[in-house]
C-alpha cells in the first residue's frame, strides 16, 4: 500500500488562521450546508455529502498542492468558513473562493481571509490574477470581489450553472 503525506500550510492573518480542514469541522460544515445560504456554493447538502466534501478538499490539496482552508478564529480555533483555491478537472483555470458560515457574516472575515489566501497563493503556488466564479444572484459576493479589487470579466457557466467570472488583480497590481 502506498501512503503519502499532504502538506497544508497554515496562514495567519491578524485574528484569523487559514488551516487544514479536519473531521472535527464536520458539524459546522453540515450546519452551513443545511441552510439556504449554501445554495450559492452547491448546497444544500446532507451530512454524509459534507463528509465527502472534507475528503475531497484534502484530496484537492494532495492532487494540486493547494486548495481550500478553513477560516478559523485565532483565539478560539472556532471554524467560521472556507477560503482558498479550487481547480477541478474540466475547469479553465483556478478559482479563489470563499464562504462564511452562519453567525460570522458582516465582520470582514471573508475579505481578510481572501486577501491572505490570495497573497499566499501568488507567492507560494504561482496562483496570481486568478478568477472567482460568482452566482449572478449573490450580490454580497460580488461586492466582496469588487472590494478585493477584482473586476467583472464576463458571464460564464460553471458545473452547468450560470455564473459571473471576476478577475483578481495580480500581486504587483495590488501592491501598486
Amino acid at each position: 500500500m502506498t501512503t503519502f503525506t499532504v502538506h497544508i500550510p497554515e496562514v495567519k492573518s491578524g485574528d484569523l488562521v487559514l488551516r487544514a480542514i479536519c473531521e472535527d469541522d464536520l458539524d459546522a460544515l453540515a450546519a452551513f450546508y443545511a441552510g439556504a445560504r449554501s445554495h450559492f456554493v452547491g448546497g444544500p447538502l446532507g451530512r454524509a455529502e459534507c463528509w465527502r466534501l472534507i475528503a475531497a478538499n484534502l484530496g484537492h490539496w494532495a492532487l494540486r498542492g493547494y486548495g481550500m482552508w478553513v477560516i478559523s478564529d485565532r483565539g478560539t480555533g472556532d471554524p467560521m468558513g472556507l477560503c482558498g483555491f479550487i481547480f477541478r478537472d474540466g475547469w479553465d483555470e483556478p478559482e479563489l473562493g470563499w464562504q462564511v458560515w452562519d453567525g460570522h457574516e458582516g465582520r470582514g472575515i471573508a475579505y481578510r481571509a481572501a486577501q491572505a489566501a490570495r497573497a499566499h497563493g501568488a507567492a507560494n503556488f504561482g496562483l496570481d490574477g486568478v478568477v472567482s466564479h460568482i452566482d449572478p444572484d449573490n450580490a454580497r459576493s460580488q461586492a466582496l470581489a469588487h472590494r478585493l479589487g477584482a473586476r467583472f470579466e464576463r458571464e460564464g457557466t460553471l458545473l452547468g450553472l450560470a455564473c459571473q467570472v471576476w478577475r483578481h488583480p495580480k500581486s504587483d497590481e495590488v501592491a501598486a
